[in-house]
């Protein structure tokens, strides 16, 4: 069933978690300054499931009750629009600049549960355990936060050649009641936030590391569990005039310590197999169906940044200019190249095992590599555009203070447009493109989807190059045998 806003801060509230922030233990997230404006965010977009408004688009009927559409495989073309219109709906909410809203873990579990032969290859109670937790985590719509990679250590090691061999998550022991875990893993988004933590492996595990090959989910509230936050962008205090984006969409990424914690049985999807934790990307329906999402959230976000640089453009009328219209053209292509990879997805999508629809991983991994350069160039568009008037804005206190007659004088942007509303825009900008919440942002979209170099390198060794190298074949054709040649010697060798 799905659950209000309210049910879910007073889940958050009912079970404390170890969350550390600047050096003290935050005993209640619900109530502390930094956590309370995103908190509040998160609870308005499970209220919008139970809005008439948009109930109908975001959750779906089952036997059981309604539930997040997300939960639901796919059994149509249609499936997959209105999946992707559930994704626009939440994404809209927060302008994109929530990367890991509840839709996309919701995606994750669906995923692996389309799957089951996948993780029964371990033995048949590890299918078993991911089936009755992807229906515990739907029934209850519960939001989680996941932890793939290690910490950055010696990256020139293996994980088990670490000089602490629990430096990286592993299993330390087992038991009758489970795994008990040790080490630290990272980037937890959301995680003070979330209800559980959802644990798998980056595929790159090398032989020697079977004990950190662990696949399961737990509370986040379980003991030995420590999340370490990075320091906030917004204390609480922050003025939202002022920072109207850090102030309502931090998402505390945070360190995750495992102190011997104790995975129970049932809750283990796979354990000690390398090689099978390394293929959970390509064997399960992971890719395609959190890359949708993914892919929706990163054409808002996109149209959001434009639409800041259109907006400051007109504020000062640069936009009549020729290398301006220029510039915003080109990130206008940009956003409408994230629309047409998004439909091509849906339009080659591909039947599973399962019979169910997934949409095609080619465009959606193109989709992810344009994203990773197209919003950085939007973003130092947008810095371009906005030049020394975005170093340069007073507060919203100057506003009601004594050289306010100055401040209304002579920060008026063109055709008579308030100073108030010209300052207020280019502290959006602001915020987006050079405060520290906008550069989590920008660092957030190079790196979400991995490193954007071997996703470049991998799209060129996996791709399907018959068709380009037929048409150079068919161009070399042309050119015949050079005069006195040998009719029946290859060209190429």
């Amino acid at each position: 069933m799905v659950r209000s806003g309210k049910e879910y801060v007073e889940g958050l509230r009912a079970r404390p978690r170890e969350v550390w922030l600047r050096g003290e233990r935050v005993d209640d997230v619900t109530a502390h300054p930094a956590f309370v404006r995103p908190i509040a965010q998160l609870a308005s977009l499970y209220d919008m499931q139970t809005d008439p408004e948009f109930a109908d688009r975001l959750t779906i009927e089952t036997p059981d009750g309604r539930v997040p559409i997300a939960f639901i495989p796919p059994e149509s073309q249609e499936d997959l629009a209105a999946r992707r219109e559930a994704f626009r709906i939440w994404s809209e909410a927060t302008l994109g600049l929530m990367g890991r809203s509840p839709d996309f873990l919701n995606s994750t579990l669906m995923a692996f549960a389309q799957e089951p032969g996948v993780f029964a290859e371990l033995g048949p109670q590890y299918a078993e355990n991911v089936r009755r937790y992807y229906e515990y985590i739907r029934d209850n719509d519960l939001f989680l936060t996941h932890a793939l990679i290690t910490p950055q250590t010696d990256r020139s090691k293996a994980t088990s050649e670490q000089v602490d061999p629990f430096l990286h998550m592993g299993v330390v022991e087992e038991n009758a009641d489970g795994l008990v875990v040790r080490g630290a893993r990272m980037l937890a988004t959301l995680a003070p936030m979330a209800d559980e933590i959802l644990i798998y492996c980056l595929p790159g595990m090398r032989a020697g590391d079977e004990k950190h090959a662990a696949v399961f989910a737990i509370p986040v509230d379980t003991p030995g569990l420590r999340l370490i936050c990075r320091e906030t962008f917004d204390d609480g205090t922050r003025n939202p005039f002022d920072h109207p984006l850090s102030s309502h969409f931090e998402e505390a990424d945070c360190l995750v310590v495992f102190d011997d914690v104790t995975v129970p049985w049932d809750r283990v999807f796979l354990h000690g197999n390398v090689e099978l934790a390394n293929a959970l990307y390509t064997r399960t329906n992971l890719r395609q169906y959190t890359g949708h999402q993914t892919g929706v959230r990163g054409l808002v976000k996109m149209q959001f940044a434009t639409g800041v640089a259109m907006e400051l453009s007109r504020s000062v009328k640069i936009d009549t200019f020729l290398h301006v219209q220029k510039a915003l053209g080109e990130a206008i292509a940009a956003v409408e190249i994230c629309r047409a990879l998004l439909l091509a997805a849906e339009a080659e999508y591909e039947v599973t095992e399962a019979g169910s629809l997934r949409p095609s991983f080619r465009a959606l991994q193109t989709l992810r590599m344009h994203l990773a350069t197209a919003y950085p160039k939007v973003i130092e568009t947008l810095q371009t555009l906005g030049a020394g008037g975005l170093l340069m804005m007073p507060t919203a206190e100057d506003f009601g203070s004594p050289i306010a007659g100055d401040v209304e004088k002579y920060y008026v942007g063109a055709e008579g447009m308030p100073a108030v509303d010209r300052v207020r825009l280019y502290k959006l900008a602001w915020d987006l493109c050079g405060d520290g919440f906008g550069q989590r942002a920008l660092q957030y979209e190079r790196y979400y989807a991995g490193d954007p170099f071997r996703n470049y390198a991998m799209n060129y060794l996996t791709y399907d190059k018959s068709e380009c190298v037929s048409l150079v074949n068919r161009a070399l054709s042309l050119a015949g045998e050079p005069s006195g040649g040998n009719p029946g010697r290859s060209t190429q060798g």
